[in-house]
Order: structure tokens, then sequence, then C-alpha cells
């Protein structure tokens, strides 16, 4: 079985953590435990979020030059190859000797028409108070946005239309090997008529936004003929009435039973619209819940499970 996992932010980095090389490795080292069982008997590829980690980066290239800041394009590559490193490493260490890893740079396109991009969503970076967020938005012309009782910048997040490395993806996968790839949602590019280039039309660039990365895994799923799609959160599946009294998780429904309720746009909704989407255009499952509980996802015992073959709705409990 192909089996695609989404690794949430809490994977990497949660809330209110240092933002330390050793923090970053304690957490993938867990999250690399809950991934082996399914690796030994699945072939298995990887994505997996990098706000905070983008927001790192930006903040150690403005202490070197202030007024040059690295595009969001270039901090997300290298944040792809530093958290991919760091998931070969904890995985292969699990893992016998003979299984291969690759860590891919993968470009993703978006269209520059797109209206995200004139509304800014996408959390990145680190968290500010009011004050200090304020000084950055007039020095730097960023939006910032309340995240609960702290500010972060935001971005747009225009929609994946194309992984340009999906082929070199499905060779390494044919070849047994364990992928990690769309890092962060991918590298959000696009193409823009060329400019002093005779014989050319166009030229790909890249673009300051993020991508969803629950939207992207989806496509990389989809593209890949994933049997199943995972995406790992810090929440043992979807619930209605979260934090209330009344609280119910959702075990296994249809995307058209979820399509009846509304999730959160900060938090479960792109999961659950990321989850129908290839539940509904595969005929296969999509699955969110605990990162911890993901081989027990795979048997089908944990999580909420989303499938067009699923005529009612079932409850944990």
């Amino acid at each position: 079985m192909r089996v695609v996992v989404a690794l949430g932010g809490n994977a990497l980095l949660k809330r209110g953590e240092p933002m330390t090389a050793d923090v970053q490795r304690r957490n993938i080292r867990i999250a690399a435990e809950a991934m082996a069982p399914v690796a030994r008997e699945h072939q298995l590829v990887i994505s997996h979020g990098n706000g905070p980690q983008v927001g790192l980066l930006a903040l150690q290239g403005a202490a070197y030059r202030p007024d040059e800041a690295y595009p969001l394009d270039v901090l997300g590559a290298e944040t792809e190859g530093m958290i991919g490193y760091m998931i070969e490493q904890e995985l292969g260490n699990l893992l016998p000797f003979e299984v291969p890893f690759a860590t891919l740079l993968t470009m993703v396109e978006v269209d520059g028409d797109d209206p995200a991009f004139g509304d800014p969503t996408k959390f990145v970076g680190p968290v500010y108070g009011a004050a200090e967020a304020q000084r950055i938005a007039a020095e730097k012309g960023w939006v910032f946005k309340a995240d609960g009782a702290s500010w972060r910048r935001v971005v747009p997040s225009p929609a994946p239309k194309r992984i340009f490395e999906i082929r070199p993806i499905r060779w390494l996968l044919d070849q047994g090997t364990i992928v990690i790839c769309a890092g962060g949602g991918g590298i959000p590019t696009m193409y823009q008529p060329a400019m002093h280039q005779p014989g050319k039309e166009r030229t790909l660039v890249g673009v300051e936004a993020v991508i969803d990365k629950d939207l992207c895994s989806e496509l990389l799923a989809r593209e890949l003929g994933a049997d199943l799609l995972i995406m790992a959160t810090d929440a043992e599946a979807v619930f209605l009435g979260w934090g209330t009294p009344d609280a119910r998780a959702i075990h296994r429904a249809s995307p058209d039973a979820m399509g009846r309720y509304s999730f959160p746009a900060g938090s479960m909704g792109p999961k659950v619209d990321a989850a129908c989407r290839f539940a509904t255009a595969t005929g296969r499952t999509a699955a969110i819940g605990a990162l911890a509980d993901i081989p027990a996802i795979v048997r089908g015992e944990k999580g909420t499970l989303i499938d067009n073959a699923f005529t009612t709705t079932s409850w944990h409990g």
C-alpha cells in the first residue's frame, strides 16, 4: 500500500517551544517512531509543515542584512532540506540500513491571478506582541493578524496547481525509496512573461507566498495514486463540538457527510477540506488523527476516516 503522511507543525515544533535544533530533533524522533511501523510494511511518502522554521530563518537573515530579507520561496527551500535531513536521520535510525531515503526540493506551481494574493491568511514565523508587530509592519510592509493572544505575519496562500518533481518522486518510490517532499506545501513558484530572453515566452519564478500544506499533500497523494492520505495533527480525531461537554469524535464518514459540518478555518478546516477532496477524487481513504496513532490509523482503528464507501457516520467511543 502507498501511504502519504502529512506531518503537522506540532510534529516539528510545538507552540511555545524554543526554536532550537535539539528541540526539533526530539520532536522529529517522536514522529519517526510513529512512522517506522508503517514504513516497514508499506510505501511511505512524507510531507511536513515549516512555518516556524521559515520564520526563524527570516529573523536570522534580517540580523545579517535587515534591508534585504530573503524571499519566502528561498527560505522554504532551505527548510525542506533542513527538516528532510532530520527526518531521514531519525527514521533511518529505526529502519534497516538498506532502506533508501531521499529528500526532494519540491517546486509547486500557483496561479498569479489566484484571489489569495488579495487576502493574506497564512501564518508564518514566530509570534509577536502588538507593539512589536506594528513596528515590523511599518518597517517591512508585512501584514499581521491576531493568532490567539499574539500576532503573527500572514502571507497569501494560493492553491497548488502542479508539483514539478512528481516524476522523480514516482521513480524513487518504484525503487523502494522513502521520499520526503513537498515540505511546507512546496516551494511556491509561478510563470511570468519572459523579459529580455529571445525565444522564451515565459519564465518560472519564486513567489512570496505559502501554499497550504494539507492541500498540497492532497494533490501529492492524488498524483501518486496513494491508497491512503494521513494528516497527522495533535488531535486524535475530528470532533464536533470541540471544547464542549458534548464533543464527539467522528470515526468514519463520507465526504458528503463531512460537508454538512463546519470546522475552524485556522485549524481543522483545511485538513477536512483536503481529506474530502482526496476521497471524492480518488475513491480512496483519507484520514485525520494524532501523530502517535499513525499505525492504528493505517489499520483503520483510530482517527477520522473519510471515504465515499462509508454510507453512515460512526463515532469513537
